[in-house]
């Protein structure tokens, strides 16, 4: 498997990749590429890289906790522990709850303004939603939040820890697991031994150093664990074990896991990823057994986990360059064959004797944080959205970028990116009040 990842590195130009196998309790991990290209510093096991919005797992998983304690409940309002949390909707104000924010239902615009780097982040970020809207009504739909929903979960726990989100990881899981690698700050890092994040714009380019080393400290509970391949699996551990730690800890009581992992709502788009998101985890369904997943992306850094309870296997790959969905199903496949387990579903293909009437599709769309437009010309739908300028010039983009869509029902759609960055499944549905797209992130 080394030497295949190495083959696949140098055909996605991506310079390293960490790659850990959890099998029947015991951890298997390889390095393979570089951390650094400049410095030629080979990647190895104990590298630490971030991984993004798998951060999310982490901190449902430390936020479970507090419910396991009676501390939380999932359904009572934030407003119960948050007394002056408001949006712009008064309902929401009132209604909205824990599990929404962890299910990714809540459909808040992600309109908190910038709340700095400083320790009250997430006390500012609260106080800045006070006129934020919805994009879709609380409750009717899953709208994927990259850092506000669990932002708020983050400020739930300082205020009933009495510390800060940092400090509480660190305290309730990191330390528990017996992780010595694994931290919430980019600066409480070990440089020496940190991956630096590259850029891979296209395949004849390659990789180029990323002008934008991680992400602001807002995207901290959604986005800023930075961990290694075992240590993310000492993680994934736990969902295997009935909340038990390899070291014999107990970090949540099996009824946490059963809620964590039983708790579902549907995903509108169910071919990228899976049918359902759960509590901090995508629900995959792989020729009829149940995976549990996340993946993540730092900008220029990337991270997927798989989690396979009917086999007693959890796999985990970090890298330093943005995701590649045919990278990542290449190796795992590969790895979860040769270990006699299911491996993943290819995406659907078009069908061309669908005849659907495009003007339907007309119009404007959106999702917590972006907006799309939908038109029909030639005969053919496009899909439009328009990045900001730094990320435009990050990406070496045009500000709006424009896609084809290719129909493989009456509300699903596969669009065409790159050869290096594959394609990816887009739903397109009315969902009442709004008009919603849902997909992975287009622009990566």
């Amino acid at each position: 498997m080394r030497a295949r990842v190495s083959e696949l590195l140098a055909e996605y130009r991506i310079p390293s990749a960490v790659i850990g196998v959890l099998s029947d309790g015991e951890i298997t991990d390889f390095a393979v590429g570089v951390k650094n290209i400049s410095a030629r510093e080979p990647a190895t096991t104990d590298t630490v890289y971030q991984c993004g919005s798998v951060s999310k797992t982490w901190t449902a998983l430390a936020f479970m906790q507090l419910v396991d304690e009676g501390k939380v409940a999932l359904d009572e309002p934030v407003r119960t522990y948050l007394p002056d949390f408001r949006v712009a909707d008064p309902d929401v104000s009132a209604k909205v709850t824990p599990r929404h924010l962890l299910n990714h239902t809540n459909g808040i615009e992600e309109n908190y303004g910038d709340p700095g780097e400083d320790d009250d982040v997430y006390k500012r970020m609260v106080d800045n939603i006070a006129g934020a809207g919805q994009v879709h009504p609380l409750g009717h739909t899953h709208g994927y939040s990259a850092a506000l929903g669990y932002a708020i979960l983050a400020r739930i726990m300082e205020v009933i820890d009495g510390k800060g989100w940092d400090a509480i990881m660190k305290d309730r899981l990191f330390d528990p697991l017996g992780l010595t690698s694994t931290t919430t700050r980019r600066e409480h890092t070990d440089q020496n031994r940190a991956a630096t994040g590259y850029l891979i714009r296209s395949l004849e380019e390659g990789p180029i150093l990323s002008p934008l080393g991680h992400l602001p400290r807002s995207f901290g509970p959604g986005g800023n664990v930075n961990t290694t391949a075992r240590d993310l699996l000492t993680m994934a551990y736990v969902f295997l074990n009935e909340g038990k730690a390899p070291n014999g800890t107990r970090i949540v009581s099996p009824g946490i896991i059963r809620e964590m992992t039983e708790s579902r709502v549907p995903i509108p788009d169910p071919y990228m990823f899976g049918p359902e998101w759960a509590l901090g985890l995508i629900v995959c369904d792989w020729h009829g057994q149940t995976v549990y997943a996340h993946d993540g992306s730092a900008v220029s850094q990337s991270a997927r986990l798989r989690i396979l309870p009917e086999s007693n296997i959890a796999v985990s790959m970090l890298a330093n360059a943005g995701p590649r969905d045919s990278f990542y199903r290449k190796v795992f496949n590969e790895i979860l064959a040769d270990l006699g387990a299911v491996t993943i579903p290819d995406l659907p293909e078009p069908d061309p004797t669908l005849a659907l009437d495009l003007s339907r599709y007309e119009g404007s769309y959106e999702r917590p944080g972006t907006r799309y437009e939908v038109a029909a010309e030639g005969g053919k739908l496009h899909l439009r959205f328009t990045l900001n300028p730094m990320e435009a010039q990050l990406l070496n983009k045009p500000e709006q970028l424009e896609y084809e869509l290719f129909p493989i029902s009456e509300t699903h759609f596969l669009m065409l990116r790159t050869i290096a960055r594959g394609p990816q499944t887009v739903a397109i549905y009315d969902s009442r009040m709004c008009r919603t797209v849902s997909s992975t992130s287009i622009a990566e």
